[in-house]
């Protein structure tokens, strides 16, 4: 069974243009962001089919966008993995999320370590089709915030990534880290650890000093 499983991540690794352990992230990285999606819209009241949707938004969103944009097609087309994944995190949401439902710091939990693991995997992915690197953290950025976007539009907000908080700027902060080390020849794994550390470090700081970005002010807020 083990070397099945084995097999069939190496496969999948082909596929996706990622070693086989970011596959492996890329499985928790659809779990976690999955879960901060359906989390929010059970605070919306939405239906299990409506916050499955939200779910899957969330955790496909970025990637879709990135494999368009590489010119391939979509991950989660050519492997229903994902889609399941979704609806296993759905399940675990009604069998045992009372709590992630309630307490905004898990939510935050969820959407922090989505966002610092499927950074790594566009960037990762990038790499490997032969992209330059400043592309790879652009791709990255995207992987890891455009599924964000697509949820808040879904559950109507405004999208994080568009407010004051530093929510893509720790993407491209964790990816200029990832690019260092993949140029002085660092151990990918250990490059990983290495970026996602850098992006929920800043995340977190972020938000317990409530660092933020300058605020762009129109013609009604010049002061008189």
């Amino acid at each position: 069974m083990t070397e099945n499983l084995l097999h069939l991540l190496q496969v999948m690794g082909t596929t996706l243009r990622l070693p086989v352990s970011f596959v492996v992230i890329e499985f928790i990285g659809t779990m976690a962001f999955a879960i901060s999606g359906i989390r929010l819209a059970s605070a919306k009241q939405f239906d299990w089919f409506g916050a499955y949707i939200v779910g899957t938004a969330t955790a496909v969103g970025g990637g879709t966008i990135r494999d368009i944009m590489l010119g391939i097609p979509p991950f989660w087309m050519t492997n229903p993995v994902y889609i399941i994944c979704c609806g296993l995190s759905l399940l675990y949401v009604i069998l045992f999320g009372k709590k992630i439902i309630r307490q905004q710091s898990t939510w935050f939990i969820f959407d922090t370590i989505g966002l610092a693991l499927f950074n790594i995997t566009g960037l990762e992915k990038t790499l490997n089709m032969g992209y330059p690197v400043w592309t790879a953290v652009i791709m990255g950025c995207v992987t890891g915030a455009a599924g964000g976007v697509i949820r808040d539009i879904l559950i109507n907000e405004v999208p994080l990534v568009f407010r004051k908080d530093i929510y893509a700027m720790a993407c491209i902060a964790g990816g200029i880290v990832y690019i260092i080390g993949y140029s002085v020849g660092l151990q990918a794994e250990v490059n990983a650890i290495l970026s996602a550390i850098i992006v929920i470090s800043i995340r977190t700081l972020a938000v317990k000093y409530h660092w933020q970005l300058p605020i762009l002010k129109g013609e009604d807020h010049k002061e008189e």
